[in-house]
């Protein structure tokens, strides 16, 4: 951990604030507590992705109990005193079994604020998991209105469908556009079968098809199916990801995988073969994986991004399962430290042109993309 574990009494002596104190293992159980824990703030994701060194745990409790928590990702460039600290989809305040306090993200965003913007001189850069528009993003930007709200271009907002499957199977699957609900009776009648597993077995199998699409396509992408997959290897028992693999006459030919924590889920990752491009498997694989969520509890489907420009087709094939289309709320940002504040907005002025530069070669490339991939 980046400095000396620590813990913290807070004005209020009932509320304590715990700093790098959590292990990678208790990180997972205190997780599970928590109807608003996704993976990006997981102990395996920070592991794998950042490196167990680069990370930051903080833990709010009252009288003893843990009520919230934030992973960061610290960014020290050199070893001065300034820097970044990430948090993506957090922090998480929500309680399984708890009413909603809305004094528990205010004691957070103090503690955040003391300990990396006062303390440690950082720049902080929150990405809430919250879509606007929403109860938790009311809660959210009250919370946290000291802190400065960052300004994107469109693209950079993490825009996505987000379907509410707590409705019956009957009522979910008549809201489906008619053209989807027609190809998915299509996929049924391919006499296609699901396997379904959390095993490295299971992952290796989907990489198998992702890698085939690839090669096919040749798209560009910031995802590493490798990463996800040690990710996977990594992740308690409780928050591993859910693979599926459609079959056809034994022959792997589209696969998707989600991960499904909280009252929540997020369509991850999602490949068809060559042998596959007309099973039409991936209608299958998504209301298969919808009828294993519900079965789960789980309330919230996040199909995991939509580009209706850069990626039309995936937008479409999206956009047949009848989700609301939503934005993530914009990301916080708070610092004390003009030379964190000009390195952190220099970096991300580089990122966003280098990502401008590549958009016209991707928009040609995923013109030619059929619906029902990626």
């Amino acid at each position: 951990m980046p400095l000396q574990a620590r813990s913290i009494t807070m004005p209020n002596s009932i509320w304590q604030v715990e700093v790098d104190r959590a292990s990678s293992a208790e990180w997972s159980q205190i997780l599970d507590l928590f109807c608003d824990a996704n993976i990006y703030q997981s102990a395996a994701y920070g592991g794998v992705r950042w490196g167990e060194g680069n990370l930051s745990r903080l833990v709010l409790k009252r009288d003893g109990e843990v009520l919230g928590v934030a992973q960061f990702r610290i960014i020290r460039p050199t070893p001065l005193r300034f820097g970044m600290a990430y948090l993506r989809w957090g922090p998480l305040w929500e309680r399984r079994c708890h009413p909603i306090d809305p004094e528990v993200p205010l004691r957070l965003a103090v503690a955040i604020e003391d300990e990396y913007v006062k303390k440690r001189k950082l720049f902080v850069c929150i990405l809430p998991n919250a879509f606007a528009g929403s109860p938790r993003a009311e809660v959210f930007e009250s919370a946290f209105d000291k802190f400065s709200r960052e300004t994107y271009e469109p693209t950079e907002t993490y825009r996505t469908f987000l379907m509410d499957i707590t409705p019956p199977l009957d009522e979910l699957r008549n809201r489906l556009d008619k053209k989807w609900r027609n190809q998915l009776t299509r996929s049924e009648r391919n006499s296609l079968t699901i396997v379904s597993g959390s095993e490295s077995r299971e992952f290796q199998a989907f990489c198998e098809i992702y890698s085939q699409m690839r090669n096919r396509k040749a798209f560009e992408t910031t995802v590493d199916v490798d990463e996800f997959a040690r990710i996977q290897d990594t992740l308690s028992e409780s928050q591993r990801m859910l693979v599926l693999i459609c079959m056809d006459k034994g022959i792997p030919v589209a696969g998707l995988v989600a991960s499904a924590m909280g009252d929540s889920a997020i369509y991850l990752l999602g490949a068809t073969s060559d042998a596959g491009l007309n099973s039409k498997g991936a209608y299958l694989l998504q209301w298969t994986l919808i009828c294993w969520l519900k079965s789960r509890g789980i309330k919230w489907y996040d199909l995991g991004g939509i580009d209706p420009e850069g990626n039309p087709g995936v937008y479409h094939f999206k956009r047949g399962l009848s989700g609301m289309d939503i934005c993530q709320i914009r990301s916080y940002a708070a610092s004390e430290s003009a030379v964190s504040s000009r390195m952190v907005k220099t970096a991300l002025a580089l990122k966003r042109t280098f990502r401008a530069s590549l958009r016209p070669l991707n928009l040609v490339r995923s013109l030619r993309q059929p619906a029902e991939t990626r």
